[in-house]
């Protein structure tokens, strides 16, 4: 019966080590492992859309792929007859409206609906795309910061972030103005005039409009 013994207490002693015929991560005995380590596990592939665009700046945004997260149904995206008289490829932004129309041609003209500046916070003028931003990341200016304390010295981007999915950043020359056309945390909020002198898109408004505009578009803020 030795034999047997020893034989049988071999076989346990092997399964307890994840020796032959073991099921992986699968152990008799898992206290007695204590210097294991679990197999690694498989590469998940990063999809395109997880991916800054090439004109976007890492060092202001943030890749974070969360456009499964937005309702495409909530668009106010419509075409229209284009009352801007401006060419093709022009943003126009009519604060008084609280419309952007992005001009196609032909006579027609892609209508969005906005939030705006509120009471001493609107700007007007012409300006140009001087960068776009996936997901952006948030830094209040200070004069912001000074009117309200409480707001965190950045935020990265994500649903929460107030400028949404994606960031027009609007330049005159090289400098930046400071305003942008951006997404938002407060769809509510479109229709009013709200904002810091910031223009607010709908996620699913703004995802649309970024794919459509490049750098150097021009934009006349009315």
């Amino acid at each position: 019966m030795a034999p047997v013994r020893a034989l049988l207490l071999a076989v346990l002693v092997g399964l307890a080590q994840g020796g032959p015929g073991a099921a992986v991560g699968q152990t008799l005995w898992p206290f007695a492992q204590p210097d294991s380590v679990a197999p690694a596990a498989p590469a998940v592939p990063v999809a395109p859309a997880a991916l800054l665009p090439p004109d976007a700046d890492p060092a202001y945004s943030t890749p974070v792929d969360l456009d499964g997260d937005i309702d495409r149904s909530r668009m106010t995206r419509r075409i229209v007859d284009d009352p801007t008289g401006e060419p093709a490829g022009t943003v126009t932004i009519n604060t008084k409206l609280r419309k952007l129309y992005l001009s196609l041609g032909d006579g027609r003209a892609v209508e969005y609906g906005i939030g705006v500046g509120r009471q001493g916070f609107a700007w007007k003028g012409v300006a140009e795309v001087g960068r776009k931003a996936y997901w952006p990341g948030w830094t209040p200016p200070p004069e912001m910061l000074a009117r309200s304390p409480e707001l965190p010295p950045h935020l990265d981007g994500g649903l929460d972030n107030p400028l949404g999915a994606r960031a027009l950043y609007l330049f005159q020359g090289n400098k930046d103005t400071l305003f942008r056309i951006h997404g938002t945390n407060e769809p509510k909020s479109i229709g009013h005039a709200v904002s810091s002198g910031c223009i607010r898109m709908l996620n699913a408004d703004v995802i649309d409009l970024y794919g459509r505009v490049a750098k150097g578009t021009r934009v006349v803020v009315l």
